[in-house]
């Protein structure tokens, strides 16, 4: 019998996330149309507030256009690509022009932060902890683990098009509880590692430290940030028996291969 999931949306305590997704689509023939007046985008952005999309940063050209866009963590790749395209359609339908986009799209994710720095900072966090026990730093230090099989870098291909789906995320104990034995660290990293590969995610790379722990994993483009936050952490609290070991919060954020400053105005 499956348990009942302990952590739930319903549930967890004012996450805290910073998620940007681009989209980038182009015309199915021909060229796109004069870029629209300011309240052809203000409408347009009513109607993707509603979908927990929040317009940042838009590009228009005649063979291209690219949305940047701030979303909910329960906004998936997917979701998001399919209602910045529907929506904009329609719009632009509504204002008597009407647009064939191509099938292909490109999304990615994105952040103050690029891929390289998010995982150096993850790989440095024994070192960054200062601990004052040198036998306990090296204890530790054997459950911070890099992949380099994985890499960030290539996209996630699929019929819809190319996505880089790349999260930040950090979950911690409860009360700041410290786990400092072998098993339930060892524990905790590999039941993280059996998810990612269970769940069709790229770990590309895991710190469980005493209090907490960080991943920089590639998503599966049909899963929220929340719905992954929540996988890792159920799962957590399952292998400890069913025990709230966690915090009912998480921290999720984007990176990739450009930040912020690549499509800022």
């Amino acid at each position: 019998m499956t348990p009942t999931p302990l952590y739930r949306p319903d549930n967890i305590d004012s996450p805290s996330f910073k998620l940007r997704y681009t989209w980038t689509g182009w015309p199915s023939t021909g060229s796109f149309p004069t870029q629209p007046d300011p309240c052809f985008f203000d409408t347009l952005s009513s109607t993707w507030e509603a979908d927990g999309i929040r317009l940042l940063e838009k590009l228009w050209h005649p063979d291209q256009l690219q949305f940047t866009c701030s979303v909910l963590p329960t906004v998936a790749p997917t979701l998001f690509t399919a209602r910045v395209k529907a929506r904009l359609q329609y719009a632009l339908r509504i204002a008597g022009t009407r647009i064939e986009f191509s099938r292909k799209v490109a999304f990615r994710s994105l952040g103050e932060n690029k891929r390289e720095e998010v995982e150096g900072y993850i790989a440095n966090q024994v070192a960054k902890a200062q601990f004052i026990d040198p036998r306990f730093a090296e204890l530790i230090a054997r459950y911070t683990h890099v992949n380099d099989y994985v890499s960030l870098r290539e996209p996630t291909a699929t019929n819809r098009g190319r996505y880089w789906y790349d999260l930040h995320l950090v979950l911690v104990t409860e009360h700041r509880e410290r786990f400092v034995d072998e098993v339930s660290l060892n524990r905790i990293k590999q039941l993280c590692e059996k998810n990612a590969l269970k769940k069709d995610y790229w770990l590309g790379s895991i710190s469980v430290m005493p209090d907490h722990v960080h991943m920089a994993l590639r998503g599966n483009v049909e899963e929220s940030p929340e719905t992954i936050a929540l996988g890792f952490m159920n799962n957590i609290a399952f292998a400890f028996g069913q025990q709230p070991v966690l915090r009912p919060s998480y921290y999720v954020g984007t990176f990739g291969e450009y930040d912020m400053g690549a499509v800022r105005s």
